[in-house]
């Protein structure tokens, strides 16, 4: 029997007050900037609300405060497996060599490591990603994402929406509940810290984007952010083809664009292979992999963000080889779930043929970000007959499926001609800050959150594809959780 939770105000809306209510709420999200580019009616002089949800959604508080309170050690642990070159090889040996794209980002880590790492200094804009798991009510990870972690600027602006529309419906006594979200200054301050670091005064922040960027209003307020909190900095917007061709190293491996000199490369594109259209591409990567300019992410931090990596670190005994304090280890084994290898080998084979006797209970994931790429329930079965007698199986990890509690609410799309009412599941994300070198841990922070929520249905909850959405966070004590 599914469990739910209480929403933040008694369901269903009357109508005529829906009507109004959610017509009031896309205006403002629109007016501003809770949007993004259309990929039906592309144009860059126009933009769309992005899906979100007329109501924030319920989340328990000592568990929100549980994943806000581990960031900073995440933040650590991520930097330690990043500067950590053998523990990186021993556990993406196999994936290399069957996962091209894996194999070809740490070719260029042996690259850089073998010429000698020109920048020691990484940025790590962090995001932890959480569900609520029903057994034990508590969140677990479900990633931590190192690399183009996204939604942070439209995000802490739909705190505002939210706010709009409890007060709209006549709730203002519950805007307490809305905990304040600094993701977006925390994530841009993060950036200026960087460029700070690099003490070059001219210097630029380069974004890189993809070829065509659908989601505009997040990256855009970052910049915006940045111009409001440091004047004198500039940022400029490259693609990965752009960097190739006006991209340039000084005798000092100074990295140049057309003539800008670039102090902080932060990566919002480069994490999928479909962004690497040739090796020119490829040679854009390790230029910037070679310069002295600091990266958000290094090639390193972003394998530390690979699925094989979080297996790995699921592993008994390997987490106290990052953390000191045991207090810290059994802190982080306490958010994880069930993770297992599909190397070749009788531990792979037990895991497969696991998943292939419940494959409900499970999600198979592959080495690769932003969504789109899991298999889930009864495909399962066909994918690890496929590969179970071939080398790519090294490239997947089993994960154990998160069971969390639904709850009543409504979605505004734009492709709805009215609210949807149904069923949802939320996802909370954990924004983390980390700048440092193998030696030193320069600023180490927690800095905000994010929520997306998706229909309960669905397997994938992207926001510009599948039936994910934008939402907020709404704390309730455990006594008021469940309805």
């Amino acid at each position: 029997m599914a469990t739910y939770m209480k929403p933040c105000v008694p369901l269903p809306i009357d109508a005529k007050v829906l009507e109004d209510v959610s017509e009031k709420a896309k205006d403002w999200a629109l007016m501003h900037g809770v949007a993004m580019r259309s990929k039906q009616n592309f144009s860059k002089d126009s933009v769309t609300f992005a899906p979100f949800l007329l109501l924030p959604s319920t989340f328990p508080r000592p568990e929100f405060e549980r994943a806000v309170n581990i960031q900073t050690v995440l933040n650590t642990l991520v930097h330690r497996v990043a500067h950590d070159f053998e523990f990186l090889r021993s556990s993406l040996s196999n994936t290399i060599k069957v996962d091209d794209f894996t194999g070809r980002l740490f070719s260029i880590y042996e690259k850089v490591l073998e010429e000698g790492i020109t920048q020691g200094i990484s940025l790590g804009l962090l995001r932890s990603d959480y569900f609520i798991d029903v057994p034990q009510f508590a969140v677990k990870q479900v990633e931590i994402n190192t690399v183009a972690t996204s939604l942070a600027g439209v995000s802490t602006v739909l705190v505002d929406c939210h706010r709009f529309t409890l007060t709209e419906l006549g709730h203002r006594d519950k805007l307490k509940n809305l905990p304040e979200n600094g993701a977006l200054a925390g994530l841009s301050n993060g950036m200026l810290k960087a460029w700070e670091i690099y003490d070059r005064p001219t210097a630029a922040i380069l974004f890189l984007v993809e070829d065509v960027t659908f989601n505009i209003c997040d990256q855009r307020f970052h910049e915006f952010e940045i111009q409001k909190l440091n004047p004198d900095v500039r940022t400029i917007r490259k693609t990965l083809t752009e960097v190739a061709f006006q991209g340039t190293l000084d005798s000092e491996k100074r990295l140049f664009i057309d003539g800008v000199e670039i102090a902080l490369v932060y990566f919002r594109s480069g994490y999928s292979p479909d962004q690497y259209h040739t090796n020119t591409e490829w040679n854009a990567r390790l230029l910037m992999e070679r310069s002295r300019a600091i990266k958000c992410p290094s090639i390193y931090y972003h394998l530390a963000g690979t699925k094989k990596i979080q297996q790995e670190l699921a592993r008994p005994g390997v987490l106290e080889k990052f953390l000191d304090d045991p207090a810290d280890v059994c802190a982080v084994r306490r958010i994880f779930t069930g993770l297992y290898s599909l190397d070749q080998g009788e531990a792979g084979d037990k895991s497969i043929e696991m998943a292939i006797e419940n494959p409900r209970k499970y999600v198979l994931k592959p080495q690769r970000e932003g969504g789109g790429n899991n298999v889930y329930d009864e495909e399962i079965k066909d994918q690890l007959e496929k590969i179970r007698n071939t080398p790519e199986r090294d490239a997947w990890i089993l994960m154990e499926k998160i069971q969390p509690p639904l709850q009543k609410n409504y979605m505004i799309r734009p492709a709805l001609s009215e609210p949807l009412y149904t069923d949802f599941v939320s996802e909370l994300g954990i924004y983390g800050v980390i700048i440092g070198d193998a030696e030193t841990i320069i600023e180490n922070k927690y800095v905000g959150h994010m929520l997306r929520t998706k229909v309960s249905s669905a397997n994938e909850g992207g926001v510009a594809a599948g039936w994910g959405a934008l939402d907020s966070v709404y704390l309730v004590d455990p006594c008021e959780l469940l309805e």
